[in-house]
């Protein structure tokens, strides 16, 4: 995964309207470099202690925002677990019942053919979720 510049994290919080904060840099800079799918609270434990004055309503109204700004996605793949995905090129995912570990694939070429196919309509985000057991899990 790349690792990211303050500089580069600051112009794209910039391009996308958004003032840039060292906290938005430190959470968008974790989102994009760490494939992890993480929550919010997981995120605060990862920043808490090398971001001043961060809180864990900060990472909430920030990847909020973030998802708003299409700088974050946010997966609802059932109702009790909320995470978050810094990748936001179009891919699906594959998620584990036992473990809850959440895996990147790429989006199937038949789907995405699909959506180019489809008249009057622009797709701007497709969630596929595919559930099962992973193979640490078997």
């Amino acid at each position: 995964m790349k690792k990211y510049t303050t500089i580069e994290l600051r112009t794209e919080l910039e391009n996308a309207g958004i003032r840039a904060t060292a906290q938005r840099i430190a959470i968008l800079g974790f989102m994009r470099e760490n494939p992890v799918h993480p929550t919010a609270e997981f995120v605060y434990e990862a920043l808490r202690d090398k971001v001043g004055s961060l809180s864990l309503t900060t990472v909430y109204n920030t990847l909020r925002l973030f998802v708003e700004h299409a700088l974050v996605t946010m997966l609802t793949i059932d109702d009790t677990f909320r995470c978050f995905d810094g990748n936001v090129e179009m891919h699906a995912h594959l998620m584990c019942r036992n473990c809850k570990k959440i895996i990147d694939m790429p989006m199937p070429k038949e789907i995405a053919a699909f959506l180019d196919g489809i008249d009057n309509f622009q797709a701007d985000e497709v969630q596929l979720y595919v559930k099962g057991i992973c193979k640490e899990c078997k």
